[in-house]
């Protein structure tokens, strides 16, 4: 399943200033740091849609989540938004979900690319927020098919919004 529309949304979320801040923690220029990104949004978004289909408690709890995203108000433009937000960007159950699979997911991504799984859980913990700002947009709809941190101007377009596409379309890979 591809989520490159979901990893170029959050990597525009997070802009050059967050992302000179992980090449720092990870040691490395922009770029390597953008790959780490990128390789972790992948492993986080697969975890998910994993989850979502499980017909367990994990499951449940990941579908309740992405419909407490979906019922969300419009989430706030760019990363500086995050201060002070009460509801889903505080601590709703997605917030819960996404730091249940941060363990598992650094494992995965330490694993992957020998980056201590300690550091890619510090950058993880950096991708909560911005990852929450993806989903809600992209659930709202504003962020549906406008690239790298791009909105339409209005959170009515529908397009690729969770009414028409459900969690997977939020994820950027829908189900096939």
């Amino acid at each position: 399943m591809s989520h490159s529309s979901f990893q170029d949304d959050v990597l525009g979320e997070l802009g050059d200033d967050r992302m000179t801040e992980i090449a720092g923690l990870l040691g490395t220029d922009p770029s390597g740091a953008r790959e780490a990104v990128t390789q972790t949004l992948g492993v986080m978004a697969d975890d998910l849609t994993q989850k979502l289909d499980a017909d367990d408690a994990d499951g449940a709890e990941v579908r309740q989540a992405f419909a407490e995203v979906s019922e969300a108000e419009p989430a706030p433009q760019g990363v500086a938004a995050f201060g002070g937000l009460g509801g889903l960007l505080s601590g709703g159950m997605m917030a819960g979900v996404l730091a249940k699979l941060s363990k598992p997911v650094a494992a995965a991504v330490s694993k992957r690319t020998g980056i201590p799984a300690a550091t890619v859980s510090r950058v993880i913990e950096m991708l909560i927020p911005v990852v929450l700002a993806v989903l809600a947009k992209r659930a709202s709809g504003q962020a549906a098919g406008t690239g790298a941190g791009g909105t339409t101007g209005g959170a009515g377009t529908g397009a690729g919004g969770a009414a028409r596409g459900g969690p997977g379309e939020i994820l950027g890979g829908g189900k096939k």
